[in-house]
């Protein structure tokens, strides 16, 4: 891929080591970046940040940084912006459990708004005014009508949607108040699938939160069934229906979304949906991964979860139109890079039960 990126250009990734982050992270390397990521292991380890650096080879390795340090810790953040002139900052970084949030929405606040407002005030210090901010199509709550459009009113229904919610609207307020920041806003769908190589995926620690890292420990025997939250939805076969997207294609939205940044001027806080624009109901992923692992995922039907939502998919035309970005895999190729991913990585980074 020739590269349109300034050699130059150095990239703060924060949560760099986390699902999205590593894949993200290869990309900008392959791109021509330097990156550094700053990382606290919350849900993480040090295994993915290596296996990024022998995805990317040798050579691009020489480009990539990596500090241990959490966004709560001003000192952390103080030493990483002192030692390097970062161009743009892409913030990973935060908790992303719909129920762990609703149990413990404290600690939800201190990791997403603590963390991310101490970042601004370092970015502020330093200059540093160019942002990707990992936001969510939780922002959007139960939307009235679908697909989600980017100029819906914003309504979330639990905590940790609030804190994406309320860190739009902190971006919104600097960006207003000084308008020579530039943010965009990313507000994924639901993010699955891993890295072709087998190599890199997600690795969530304790039990799933998420469906697709749920399924693969059913399927390589780690859990014995899926539990499958609602079953009642008015919906084609009565589970919750979503945008399913590939970890890759979110990857390539972050550099795009970099693109923008740097070369257009007037971008203020824009918020772009990340998402296929396709609803698939988790049943029918269910079906999809059978399909791509060859091995029978059992059932358990369970009643729905407080908080989330019958039907959420993207509208991804502002995307497609002003970051020239469009998702390209669909399902099966999730299916078939989240099986790839598990089998070889039975019991992810850690290698062992």
């Amino acid at each position: 891929m020739v590269s349109s990126s300034s050699p130059q250009q150095k990239i703060l990734v924060t949560g760099g080591a986390g699902f999205i982050g590593t894949h993200t992270v290869v990309q900008l390397l392959h791109d021509g970046f330097h990156v550094s990521i700053i990382d606290n292991f919350d849900n993480s380890c040090m295994e993915a940040v290596d296996r990024v650096r022998e995805v990317v080879g040798p050579h691009l390795s020489k480009n990539l940084q990596f500090t241990q340090g959490d966004l709560r810790n001003k000192d952390d953040l103080e030493e990483i912006f002192s030692k390097t002139k970062f161009d743009a900052v892409i913030h990973f970084a935060g908790l992303k459990a719909v129920g762990e949030s609703v149990a413990n929405p404290r600690r939800y606040f201190d990791f997403n708004l603590v963390g991310t407002i101490n970042l601004y005030q370092a970015m502020a210090k330093y200059n540093v005014k160019k942002m990707v901010f990992s936001s969510s199509a939780t922002v959007y709550g139960q939307p009235q009508k679908i697909p989600c459009v980017e100029d819906f009113d914003l309504q979330a229904m639990n905590p940790y949607g609030r804190t994406k919610l309320f860190l739009e609207e902190i971006a919104r307020d600097i960006q207003k108040a000084e308008p020579e920041w530039k943010i965009i806003l990313l507000r994924y769908f639901n993010p699955v699938g891993a890295h072709e190589s087998g190599k890199l995926g997600e690795d969530p620690r304790g039990i799933p939160n998420n469906l697709m890292p749920y399924i693969q420990q059913v399927a390589v025997g780690r859990l014995p069934e899926l539990n499958v939250y609602g079953h009642d939805y008015p919906t084609r076969d009565g589970s919750a229906i979503r945008d399913y997207i590939h970890v890759m294609d979110l990857a390539d939205g972050h550099i795009a979304a970099l693109r923008k940044l740097f070369t257009t001027e007037n971008i203020g806080c824009t918020a772009y949906n990340l998402g296929t624009g396709r609803g698939t109901s988790v049943l029918e992923m269910v079906t999809a991964f059978e399909k791509a692992s060859g091995k029978k995922i059992p059932v358990k039907l369970c009643p729905r979860r407080p908080g989330d939502a019958t039907e959420v998919y993207a509208s991804t035309e502002k995307a497609e139109k002003e970051l020239s970005w469009k998702a390209k895999y669909g399902v099966e190729e999730m299916c078939r890079g989240q099986w790839n991913w598990a089998k070889n990585n039975p019991w992810g980074y850690s290698g062992k039960p």
